[in-house]
Parts: C-alpha cells; structure tokens; sequence
C-alpha cells in the first residue's frame, strides 16, 4: 500500500503528500548536470576559436550552455587572479622584426 498521495503541482513539479502525517514533499529528480570534463572541454573549443554554436552542436549541448560555462571560467580565472598579489607589475622587452623581399634588404639599412 503505498505512503503517499499526489498533491498539486508548483512550477511544473508534482510534490507528494503523506498519508500519515500529512506533510508535503517532492521526490529528487534526476540531475541533468553535464560532467566537469565535457565543460572543459567547452571550454578548450572556444579557446581554439570555435564559437558557441558550433560548440554546443559539437557536444550535443545548447549554445546557452556553453556561453554560461565559459562565463563561470572566467569568473574563476577572476577570482584567482585577484587573491594572487605576488607579482605587483610585469615588464616584457619589445622585439623588432623587419621581414621584405631579399632584393629590398640590400637597400634598407635599418633590417
């Protein structure tokens, strides 16, 4: 015999009542959250310069997806970055290069 009862329904979920007591409850779902690595994953594909869409159809997720996770990345590298003050200010040299055809370099004296 069962426990429970149907109750009503909020936001589209069936909650549960008690025959007992009389509370109200709803049972766990099955949780739809994608695994850590087809994120990073995500996450690797924009980097190597594929869009949103084309990334979500690759890993068969909706575009909207990928947006917020790369978002949640980037909120993390920011967080990250601000609790490391160890390096103040970087400094990097400047390097020239002049790249011309082979018969232009015997008039230009600056390459």
């Amino acid at each position: 015999m069962k426990k429970s009862v149907k109750s009503v329904k909020i936001k589209e979920i069936q909650r549960q009542q008690c025959k007992a007591c009389g509370c109200n409850y709803t049972v766990k779902l099955k949780s739809t959250a994608k695994p850590q690595s087809l994120k990073k994953q995500a996450l690797h594909l924009y980097l190597v310069g594929l869009g949103f869409g084309p990334t979500g159809k690759f890993l068969d997720v909706s575009n909207v997806s990928v947006l917020n996770w790369i978002k949640s990345f980037g909120r993390e590298v920011e967080t990250l970055a601000s609790e490391s003050k160890e390096i103040a200010m970087v400094e990097a040299d400047e390097k020239y290069t002049c790249i011309s055809p082979k018969k232009l370099l015997l008039n230009m004296d600056c390459c």
